[in-house]
């Protein structure tokens, strides 16, 4: 009796285990096609580096549940929201995928090392392995805060232009959304105009402008548009025309730009002197030197 008791208790457990398996796995099947509807496909991840394009299947069904189920995830999803919003990441990452990305190659980056080891027959010292997981783990930070730099730095060459036909659009007759849509009209897509698109359809569905431009402002993380933003909101509020301060911004922003590139120009030849000194000066000497050896080692002969 008892043994008939334990083999249903274990058919039970049994059926219950893959009823939650499958069950998650539709799940996740089911958010992988509203992903791809939406456009998150492998040519988007391909953009992002070959890291992200093998790991994120594997962190978002194993990891990310567990991550999810966290006491603690509302602090992960404040600590990087910002993040991914300023990096352009939120369509292929959320705060949790994130965190399970930088637990995943804690154990990914050491199974690669012992794959390249396998492969390539090397006696490479285990103890290495250690050092491999903490750079896994803070690996996908710097990646972030490279695609940060980036995309605020496409931002800000694109917007001398951007502001300029936003000027031009407005004097010329249009309001501020038919502006901005004759911006993406005419502009080559950049990270700028992704941030108007999301801006347009923001006032469309609802918001006000200040808030949508506020919003616009917390995403790209940028003094410059931070700026650009509040001097907008500041002219809606007293009803001033923007076209003339649109001008003057666009001025501001060249003016900027244009001191960045100087500033940038003036630490260039401080930059090159290491160089310089470790690799052109002996090159130049070996150069200079070596026929005067020769010729001294000849000589003696």
């Amino acid at each position: 009796m008892l043994m008939y008791a334990a083999l249903a208790l274990v058919g039970i457990a049994v059926f219950l285990v893959t009823s939650l398996v499958t069950q998650e796995e539709d799940e996740y099947k089911a958010q992988e096609k509203l992903e791809s509807g939406a456009g998150t496909d492998k040519e988007t991840l391909a953009q992002h580096g070959i890291v992200l394009r093998y790991s994120r299947p594997f962190f978002r069904r194993y990891v990310t549940p567990i991550v999810q189920s966290l006491k603690n995830k509302k602090k992960i999803r404040e600590k990087y929201k910002r993040n991914l919003a300023a990096a352009g990441l939120t369509d292929v990452l959320t705060p949790e995928d994130f965190f399970s990305f930088k637990l995943f190659l804690i154990i990914g980056f050491p199974i690669i090392f012992l794959a390249l080891r396998a492969f390539l027959e090397e006696t490479w010292p285990f103890n290495y392995m250690i050092f491999i997981s903490i750079f896994g783990f803070f690996y996908p930070d710097l990646w972030m805060k490279g695609k940060i730099q980036q995309r605020q730095a496409e931002v800000m060459r694109n917007m001398p232009f951007a502001v300029d036909m936003l000027a031009l659009s407005v004097e010329a007759g249009l309001d501020f959304i038919a502006a901005m849509a004759k911006v993406n009209e005419k502009a080559r897509p950049s990270a700028l105009t992704k941030e108007f698109e999301i801006l347009m359809k923001e006032i469309k569905i609802g918001a006000t402008r200040a808030e949508a431009l506020r919003n616009m402002a917390w995403r790209i993380d940028l003094i410059q548009i931070s700026s650009f933003c509040a001097t907008l909101i500041a002219a809606d509020s007293v009803g001033a025309s923007i076209g003339p301060i649109l001008k003057a911004l666009s001025a501001e922003i060249r003016q900027k730009r244009s001191s960045d590139v100087e500033k940038a120009g003036a630490t260039a030849a401080t930059k090159i002197l290491f160089p310089m000194l470790f690799l052109i000066v002996p090159a130049v000497f070996i150069i200079v030197a070596a026929p005067l050896v020769l010729e001294a080692l000849m000589g003696n002969k």
